[in-house]
């Protein structure tokens, strides 16, 4: 089923990346989006002073199946009512901080999911499916991204280790061998230790993964398999990664309920062996006798 929003998201993202021509089609489409889902192909390469090609590369370039596709995003992203994205203010009221937050972080989810790739999010969960050993790694906030993905698979046994630390991860990483995964969280999409991460992984028979920001990125290009959050900028307030973390979080319970399901009846067994054993740990200890 085509996605039918994120279209404009993805040509502000992707716009100073583009070739010249693709460029020059994207940025009349951002100023006239209302005049653009009226037109053709060529007729859009007539408006930007291009053509009808250059058109059809960029709609390759943005991964979407052709100019119908990115049409019926760009009006989807039109007919949603448009989000009051300012920063929170000195001494704003409590009410509506959490109408702002609540607002942001809703719109962020769902631009996530709009950007979700069908065909790259099938290949990651059969990858993590079938892996013999999972290693997820982030720094910073996308650290506790990864944390969350190790507690989650750990909970249907599944041989995973969330890595924080370069050395650590370069040691663990460099001894991958064929169904292991590796799994690199940046919202940048150019954090220096998981782009490391990542390249050593790709010089063993190990699966690479990306969950990076959209677009084109070091740690995307270092990927068997890019997954994409929503680009959305941090506000001065919200730079402690608040969006950019439930986004990947959001896409990492995605993968966790999709190999959970592929294999239903093992993962009910496993969370109710993993639940059980949580409950006892708050049971009273009995001694043992002799």
């Amino acid at each position: 089923m085509e996605k039918i929003n994120a279209g404009l998201i993805m040509l502000a993202e992707m716009e100073e990346r583009l070739p010249p021509s693709e460029r020059k089609v994207a940025s009349y489409i951002l100023e006239h989006p209302t005049k653009a889902i009226k037109m053709t192909a060529v007729e859009l390469g007539e408006a930007s002073k291009t053509s009808g090609a250059a058109v059809i590369r960029l709609c390759k370039s943005l991964n979407v199946s052709g100019i119908q596709e990115l049409k019926l995003r760009i009006a989807g992203d039109l007919q949603r009512e448009m989000v009051d994205d300012r920063d929170i203010e000195p001494n704003e009221p409590l009410q509506t901080i959490v109408e702002k937050v609540t607002t942001q972080s809703s719109q962020i989810l769902r631009e996530t999911a709009d950007l979700i790739d069908d065909k790259e999010l099938l290949r990651a969960v059969t990858s993590l499916a079938q892996a013999k050993r999972i290693f997820f790694f982030g720094v910073g906030a996308s650290g506790i991204a990864a944390m969350d993905a190790d507690q989650k698979f750990l909970r249907i046994n599944k041989n995973s280790t969330a890595l924080m630390d370069l050395h650590l991860g370069a040691t663990a990483v460099v001894n991958a061998e064929e169904g292991d995964v590796v799994v690199g969280i940046s919202f940048s999409g150019e954090t220096h230790e998981v782009a490391k991460i990542l390249e050593i992984a790709s010089e063993t028979p190990a699966t690479t993964i990306s969950l990076t920001r959209y677009g084109n990125s070091l740690v995307s290009s270092l990927a068997d398999i890019c997954l994409y959050t929503s680009p959305n900028v941090e506000a001065t307030f919200r730079s402690g990664a608040t969006s950019s973390r439930l986004a990947q979080l959001h896409v990492i319970d995605i993968l966790f309920m999709a190999v959970a399901t592929s294999s239903y009846e093992q993962t009910i067994n496993y969370l109710d062996t993993t639940r059980a054993a949580i409950e006892g740990l708050h049971k009273k200890v009995v001694k043992r006798k002799n």
